[in-house]
């Protein structure tokens, strides 16, 4: 296992955005990708993180990645709209599409915008704590390639689909729950491949349908689903969702990120914002959330356990700690960026700290 180096939001930052821009990109489109995965990796979620920039640049490169900064709107009806992202970069049609979610609820009461022609946009949380920071409740979701097998299926017929809910509250944080349906994210079990560390047996299983604790042999495998059935069935309906409704590929038809990437990966993008104002009373609303959360942080531990945290808080907490002390980046991680952007003719900042 390679040691962490430390570094700042800001000098990651400086390293991944020229890197889009040597690609083509505008800066306004450079910038929000990089801030997309330095943000996961701020907040602990490296799997979502500067991890994926060789891999955009290899799909950008070999061309099933567009260039595109801005998706086409193919359907408008009222409170809802479907969008062609025509495989743009996901951050780039995810942010289009919830801004786009938060102007229909403001007219509408709600907003409901599916994507369809997409591509990875990173982590699920920064599109509905977009809509969170509006006073909207946020609701993002994702296809992927099927990586979970039905109960009682030998073979992946639906993918870990992630999706993240943002609910805000007044003066803080919002809670925030962003999760994949497998029992761990497919990432997660990369990083673990790559720093030679095993996984929990839960996590997947090996090509036999055995659970394994090898990550190489659970990425030739399958991912087991988070609750059983009940992750199986979540998935299905995201699929749906994304997939299904936006007339876009979903199931066998969207392809792996790590696959032939010169194929495009095809998923799909749901986005739904809620306006609380069009249930009753905005203000209600905020004085009501804040009394559910604050009555569960009040609520008793168990012996051993110091606090109760509401979904999203530890990623929160994260994220102010790494403003305070830097990043910590997997040195393997770290040697695979840098040498991207030394691929690209990309001259790294001095200083990491």
């Amino acid at each position: 296992m390679t040691e962490p180096t430390v570094v700042t939001a800001a000098w990651l930052t400086s390293v991944v955005e020229p890197i889009f821009t040597e690609l083509g990109f505008s800066g306004d489109a450079a910038r929000t990708v990089a801030g997309s995965l330095v943000d996961a990796d701020r907040r602990g979620v490296a799997s979502h993180g500067v991890l994926l920039v060789p891999m955009y640049v290899e799909r950008i490169r070999r061309g099933s990645v567009s260039g595109v900064e801005s998706a086409e709107v193919v359907a408008d009806f009222g409170a809802v709209a479907t969008l062609d992202a025509h495989h743009g970069l996901g951050q780039l049609s995810g942010d289009q599409a919830m801004r786009l979610a938060i102007a229909k609820a403001d007219a509408f009461g709600l907003g409901a915008v599916a994507v369809r022609r997409a591509f990875h946009f990173g982590a699920a949380f920064r599109y509905a704590n977009t809509a969170a920071d509006a006073g909207y409740v946020g609701l993002a979701a994702a296809n992927t390639r099927p990586l979970m097998p039905a109960p009682g299926g030998a073979r992946p017929v639906v993918g870990n689909n992630p999706l993240a809910f943002a609910v805000p509250l007044p003066g803080r944080a919002p809670i925030v729950l962003d999760m994949a349906l497998s029992e761990a994210a497919l990432g997660k079990i990369r990083l673990a491949a790559q720093d030679g560390r095993e996984i929990p047996a839960t996590w997947a299983t090996n090509a036999d349908g055995e659970p394994t604790t090898d990550p190489a042999a659970a990425l030739a495998g399958m991912l087991l689903p988070t609750g059983g059935p009940k992750g199986y069935g979540l998935a299905l309906v995201v699929d749906v969702l994304t997939g299904v409704l936006s007339g876009g590929g979903f199931g066998s038809a969207v392809q792996g990120l790590y696959a032939d990437t010169a194929v495009p990966n095809d998923c799909a993008h749901f986005f739904l914002a809620l306006n609380p104002a069009a249930f009753g009373s905005a203000a209600e609303f905020a004085r009501n959330a804040d009394r559910l959360a604050r009555e569960i942080e009040a609520s008793p531990t168990r012996p051993g356990t110091e606090r109760v945290y509401l979904p999203g808080q530890i990623e929160h907490d994260r994220g102010e700690s790494a403003a305070r002390d830097g990043i910590r980046i997997d040195a393997s991680v770290l040697a695979a960026l840098q040498k991207t952007a030394a691929d690209l003719g990309v001259e790294l900042p001095r200083e990491r700290s």
